[in-house]
């Protein structure tokens, strides 16, 4: 059966899900309802009645109903993933361990629990608890030993080239972001912000890939799944929602560079120095220098260098010089040709491309 994309299904998840085929969508993202029992109405500190979370999707008649609703959509989305997808789940409070228990009890694999940390939370208006100024995302493979994408670099690259950590600090939607109604208030009580998809859809994802939501609510994924490069299929029972969110994205322009195209993960050539110096790429003894163009080694023997005190490997060689325990040399050296400083990576890179030849 094929897979249609870019999509908004409207109807019941529970009824649709079952329509879409068998290991056919690369990601899910699912931001389910919280059930968040609330009752009675909140006001904020000025004594205006705050608008939450009061919908009718959020409603069920008990915990078990919940948790019945839960592992149902759940099982079809652990059907519906490819072997080497994987799924996203945002909760609060309320739900997240419940979700979390029942995606582990269906063979779900937790990888990550990510905190999305609010940079500007809604107040707890009666200040008789904590303000309540995160959600927990849990990322899952389809099992154990599934194989999943993690763009490691793309997000490495993001996070100013520091090992992306599980705590995002995103503020929630405000301003031009928040989607209103002709009434000019909230369209959807729960939006969830488009830097917050942006980094799931970028971590877990390659070019081209399809990104299911079976709780597209106003389309806060199709529009970043779009503007990524990257497919979608939405289910929504709200047929207000649905108009939204048709509207929203056919507004997306798709952006094409370099982290859209996965390029930081491409796997740089397997070339040795010695491969190099014999296809002229590099002369013996060649110096090598940092990108300040400060003399550091020079080849030698053995895909070896030499700072005339020892002879060592190119990464060992630049983390002695950056006082660090490990390096990538590749990245660290350059050489000198008509002034102009070359990376030594990008002659493996240019060895690959011609073959092997100059």
């Amino acid at each position: 059966m094929m897979v249609r994309k870019d999509v908004i299904l409207q109807g019941d998840c529970l009824k649709i899900l079952k329509t879409i085929p068998d290991k056919s969508v690369d990601l899910i993202f699912a931001d389910p309802p919280y059930f968040m029992q609330t009752d009675g109405e909140l006001l904020r500190t000025n004594g205006e009645i705050f608008k939450g979370v009061n919908d009718a999707w959020d409603k069920f008649e008990s915990l078990q109903a919940y948790d019945e609703f839960c592992k149902t959509w759940l099982s079809e989305c652990k059907r519906i993933l490819k072997d080497v997808g994987s799924i996203w789940v945002i909760g609060s409070f309320q739900n997240i361990f419940r979700l979390g228990y029942i995606m582990q009890d269906l063979g779900f694999w937790i990888l990550n629990d990510v905190i999305w940390a609010k940079s500007n939370p809604v107040p707890n208006f009666k200040g008789t608890r904590f303000c309540n100024a995160h959600e927990t995302l849990i990322w899952c493979s389809k099992n154990k030993n599934a194989k999943f994408t993690f763009n490691y670099k793309t997000m490495k690259f993001l996070n100013h080239n520091k090992q992306e950590k599980s705590i995002w600090n995103i503020g929630i939607c405000i301003g031009n972001e928040r989607l209103k109604d002709k009434n000019g208030k909230k369209a959807h009580s729960t939006q969830k912000p488009e830097a917050l998809l942006e980094k799931v859809i970028l971590s877990s994802t390659k070019k081209d890939a399809l990104v299911l939501d079976p709780f597209f609510g106003t389309g806060t994924t199709g529009a970043v799944a779009k503007r990524l490069g990257r497919h979608f299929i939405g289910i929504e029972q709200d047929e207000n929602y649905v108009k939204i969110a048709k509207a929203r994205i056919e507004q997306v322009c798709v952006e094409d560079n370099e982290l859209t195209r996965n390029e930081l993960e491409i796997k740089p050539p397997k070339v040795s120095l010695e491969k190099l110096l014999n296809a002229g790429f590099l002369k013996e003894n060649e110096r090598f220098y940092d990108k300040n163009q400060n003399f550091i080694c020079y080849l030698v023997h053995n895909n070896k260098v030499s700072d005339n005190k020892e002879i060592l490997s190119i990464h060992k060689m630049a983390a002695k010089y950056l006082n660090k325990a490990n390096h990538n040399g590749w990245s660290y050296f350059y050489i000198l040709k008509d002034e102009k400083l070359i990376s030594i990576d990008a002659l493996r890179y240019a060895y690959e491309n011609n073959k092997g030849t100059l």
